[in-house]
């Protein structure tokens, strides 16, 4: 497998990822994703019920809408990773996460199948990275009009996933 320890540089992805791509530890990317899938289902199987749909502001996310809303955009990023791996040269449309939102109700669903579908789609995703030959590793696309590595979006996946986490545990749990 390419060199997964080294963080993707700046010619990999777009500024506005950084947020995302600082937020990864150190390491290999593959074990990463796996721990994190490990200690972020912990985590979350561990909330308690009644904090699930505590808004920690009136204009911000319930904790169900945001698990409901990393597994959304790990499935998007996912698939930009996939068909940037596979050399779709086709550039691929960004997303608008707040009209995603008004479109679904995590709320409705229960905090044990959002972290099923969670798990799932974090599964998914290992699934995909860890059958991509070395060479995928380096390719480029673009999506959002950016130029992006599947290197950088395995970084994103990661990275988006755990800043979310750290805010529900700055801001929902505090």
């Amino acid at each position: 497998m390419s060199n997964l320890t080294e963080r993707p540089s700046k010619e990999e992805y777009g500024g506005h990822f950084d947020t995302y791509i600082n937020a990864v530890p150190e390491g290999n990317i593959v074990d990463i994703l796996a721990e994190d899938l490990k200690s972020t289902s912990e985590f979350l199987s561990d909330l308690p019920l009644e904090k699930a749909e505590y808004r920690y502001a009136a204009d911000k996310w319930t904790i169900k809408e945001v698990i409901g809303h990393i597994a959304d955009t790990e499935r998007i990023m996912s698939y930009r990773l996939l068909r940037i791996a596979r050399g779709d040269s086709t550039p691929l449309p960004g997303f608008d996460q707040d009209e995603y939102m008004k479109h679904v109700n995590f709320n409705a669903s229960s905090l044990t199948d959002l972290i099923a579908d969670y798990i799932a789609v974090r599964k998914a995703t290992l699934t995909l990275i860890q059958s991509l030959a070395d060479e995928a590793w380096g390719r480029k696309g673009t999506a959002s009009n950016t130029v992006m590595s599947v290197k950088a979006l395995a970084y994103v996946v990661a990275g988006h996933g755990i800043h979310h986490i750290r805010i529900v545990k700055d801001k929902y749990l505090a």
